[in-house]
């Protein structure tokens, strides 16, 4: 077995007991991503609207496409979440519109937008999903919504 597949065959026995399994990885194409991509049926693309995540978002998707060929033929995009929005600024909603007129009809543009908030930061710190952590805050709000979402999508 390479590398690339330990994730997976951790993951296959789990596949009947779930109907979702979940993979959180860093925004880096490391060894845990690749594990993640190629044990994934649908990978979620979060998006930080800055200039140099909407960069990596295409070396991103060049190495879903590797995956697709190499790795993992049943990998498909389930679509782009934007992440760290800040509404209110210029660039986040430029950069949001860009990524919609540069995707539209080939990628899905989630309509939930995760909010930049404090709260995320210090949920991670606590080691506390954002929601049960600030059940209040607005990220944690949205990342329901977000999970209603993809729910209503899926069926």
């Amino acid at each position: 077995m390479g590398a690339e597949k330990i994730l997976s065959e951790i993951l296959d026995p789990l596949r009947e007991k779930y109907d979702y399994i979940l993979i959180d990885t860093c925004p880096s194409l490391g060894m845990l991503t690749i594990n993640a991509l190629a044990a994934a049926d649908e990978v979620i693309i979060a998006v930080d609207p800055q200039l140099l995540a909407m960069m990596g978002l295409k070396d991103y998707l060049r190495t879903v496409t590797k995956i697709r060929r190499r790795i993992n033929p049943k990998l498909k995009i389930a679509g782009i979440l934007m992440t760290m929005c800040e509404a209110r600024t210029n660039l986040c909603r430029t950069l949001t519109e860009q990524v919609t007129e540069s995707f539209q009809g080939q990628i899905r543009i989630f309509d939930t937008r995760i909010p930049h908030t404090v709260k995320v930061g210090e949920s991670i710190y606590y080691s506390m999903p954002v929601e049960r952590y600030s059940p209040k805050a607005s990220a944690g709000i949205a990342y329901r919504k977000f999970a209603e979402e993809l729910i209503s999508i899926e069926g």
